[in-house]
């Protein structure tokens, strides 16, 4: 019960700065961030504010992952590919939305942790990928949508090749030094179209993987 209360309080936290559809206030009720937080940030699991993780990584503010979940236009969608897993917050927001979520990260240690966490909370629509997320994930293509939970200095060809047709990829996008945007890109008749959303700051996208 003391969990529920504090999810809830958590929606309401991230309402005061941005209004909820109710699809993804019901992702947020249904999903323990406690579950993705270190042991030693346990306390600050409802507040928010980003976090460290291992690997000099951190769990995105869940405000910002409210913002990047609801900009997706997730209503009715079957599959998203998320490049970037992380602690697996916000694949576990998704999955909460969406019937299949493919997460792909590039550092071991982090995606064990990920694996552990939705096996425990038996979160089986989600399926993970040790690799570098640029490349994508052919096998499963197209996305109807793709997210991006680390900052690009721009998209590869690849992803919008994998983006299926009426798609739209969400990436926050450096456009200058330490200047990020969150960029929402549309897919329609073959050709991508972009707008820009909004301010944000989020760890850069590295090359390749980390065992």
């Amino acid at each position: 019960m003391i969990k529920v209360m504090q999810r809830e309080k958590l929606v309401e936290e991230i309402e005061k700065h941005f209004i909820l559809e109710e699809y993804v206030k019901q992702a947020f009720l249904a999903v323990d961030r406690e579950a993705f937080v270190p042991a030693q940030f346990k306390h600050l699991s409802y507040h928010l504010d980003a976090l460290p993780l291992a690997a000099s990584q951190w769990i995105s503010s869940p405000l910002t992952v409210a913002k990047m979940t609801q900009h997706l236009e997730l209503d009715g969608i079957d599959s998203v590919l998320e490049v970037g897993c992380g602690s697996g917050y916000q694949a576990a927001i998704l999955s909460k939305i969406c019937r299949r979520v493919f997460t792909i990260e590039r550092i071991d240690e982090l995606l064990k942790e990920a694996k552990n966490r939705f096996s425990a909370l038996e979160m089986y629509n989600i399926i993970t990928r040790f690799d570098d997320g640029q490349r994508g994930w052919k096998q499963y293509a197209p996305f109807e949508r793709i997210l991006f939970s680390a900052t690009a200095k721009e998209i590869p060809e690849i992803l919008f090749e994998q983006l299926a047709e009426g798609g739209i990829l969400l990436a926050p996008v450096e456009v200058a030094e330490n200047y990020h945007i969150i960029t929402r890109y549309y897919k329609k008749n073959g050709r991508i179209t972009s707008e820009s959303i909004e301010q944000c700051l989020f760890v850069p996208i590295l090359d390749g993987t980390q065992k």
